[in-house]
């Protein structure tokens, strides 16, 4: 372990955050500093600012789409929708993006919130063939089986925004001001091509794999590429992100669209909150696992910082969650091999290319020693910490399989 990794003494995150994190001189670091902002802000006033940035998009007739909304069967989709036709009284199109990895439990969740909310929706299936192509390629050579996931997710809503003319794309809340205060809620950070290219595909652009790579051909890519400044720029294209305007609390969210709308939940063995990422086999499985060999932690150190940050768990309780779940091994990799084509042997193989050296040691061949964040970033107790999770209580209400056979469903629009 680098001497110069530090970890912040609120929650449990470490300097080496991919996102970029700092410290301060009281060790809180930038992603908690930012936190405070929530318990700080005038989020009434901030909520009649929406209004007013909203206002010119609505339709003059009310039969038109005022805007976009990209949706998938599982994270904060169902609020989302919530935000933006209960209480904006906006007319959305809701656009989403096929990544195959669909659980029933995804489609199902999918189906209910289309009909919920009475929307139209559009679907984006790329040829199943380049997609496999593309994460046997992004896989070996970067450690990642979700670029085309994370592609397709934030392209798709710009290309349709472009091509039907419907300017406004509302978007979530940011992921590097939620976790990393990468920006403060009143910079009001809108959507970027940069910031998608360098962190939500690492760097590389559809275009890159071309030019680096000779097993992919413009056929397989070319529905990967981000549209043009001139087009952009004609149409108006603008994405906003809800967080900046609303006091973000995922674990809330979830719960009151449980409550008012039925949105299901399952449990994951890689960690404690059973809300997010329902609708994929693999996000909380096999992506998660190469997340801790490349970055030294998983999500469930994302889940618990979170949950520290809204006083809901302590940090010795973080870590204590952090500790018995980071290491379980993955429930679905067998479903992700037989889908791509591969054994587990080959899959395990290209896995352990991608072990950064700075968390892990092979002992002997096949043979790991972990030293990753949640070695250091806290003491190890004699005793096992309590955890108590009255406040901090995650309630799964569904499954993601239906049967022992569980598949991924290639194409699902409806469910009974």
């Amino acid at each position: 372990m680098s001497a110069d990794l530090h970890f912040c003494r609120r929650c449990l995150y470490g300097t080496s955050h991919p996102l970029g994190l700092v410290l301060d001189e009281e060790g809180i670091c930038s992603g908690c500093r930012i936190h405070e902002e929530k318990d700080r802000l005038d989020w009434d006033e901030r909520w009649r600012r929406l209004e007013r940035i909203v206002q010119p998009h609505r339709s003059v007739s009310g039969r038109e789409y005022d805007c976009i909304v990209p949706v998938t069967g599982a994270q904060d989709s169902y609020y989302i929708v919530h935000l933006v036709k209960e209480r904006l009284g906006l007319n959305p199109l809701l656009v989403t993006y096929n990544k195959y990895f669909n659980t029933p439990l995804g489609i199902k969740n999918l189906a209910n919130l289309r009909i919920r909310y009475n929307c139209d929706i559009l679907f984006q299936n790329v040829n199943p063939v380049s997609v496999k192509k593309i994460t046997r390629t992004t896989l070996r050579e970067f450690g990642s089986m979700y670029w085309p996931c994370l592609a397709g997710q934030t392209v798709f809503p710009v290309q349709v925004a472009v091509r039907h003319r419907i300017p406004l794309i509302i978007w979530g809340a940011h992921q590097g001001l939620e976790q990393t205060g990468m920006f403060s809620h009143e910079h009001e950070v809108e959507m970027t091509r940069r910031y998608r290219k360098d962190h939500d595909l690492m760097g590389h652009e559809a275009d890159d794999l071309l030019l680096v790579y000779d097993t992919l051909k413009e056929e397989d890519i070319w529905q990967y590429r981000y549209p043009g400044d001139d087009d952009l720029n004609s149409v108006g294209v603008t994405g906003i992100y809800l967080g900046n305007y609303v006091r973000w609390d995922p674990k809330a969210q979830h719960e009151l669209m449980m409550k008012r709308h039925d949105f299901r939940t399952a449990p994951f063995a890689r960690t404690f909150d059973c809300y997010d990422y329902t609708d994929c086999f693999n996000y909380m499985d096999v992506h998660d696992v190469l997340k801790l060999y490349k970055q030294g932690y998983s999500r469930v150190t994302d889940h618990a910082s979170r949950e520290i940050r809204h006083g809901r768990l302590t940090r010795e309780q973080g870590l204590a969650l952090v500790r018995a779940h980071e290491q379980v091994s993955p429930k679905y990799l067998d479903l992700f091999c037989s889908w791509l084509g591969i054994t587990p042997r080959s899959l395990q193989f290209m896995l352990d290319q991608h072990r950064n050296p700075r968390f892990w040691t092979e002992l002997t061949p096949g043979r790991w020693a972990f030293n990753g964040w949640s070695v250091h970033s806290g003491s190890h107790e004699s005793a096992p910490v309590e955890v108590n999770l009255s406040k901090a209580r995650f309630t799964p209400t569904d499954t993601l399989e239906y049967d022992r056979d569980a598949a991924y469903i290639t194409l699902g629009k409806g469910h009974p």
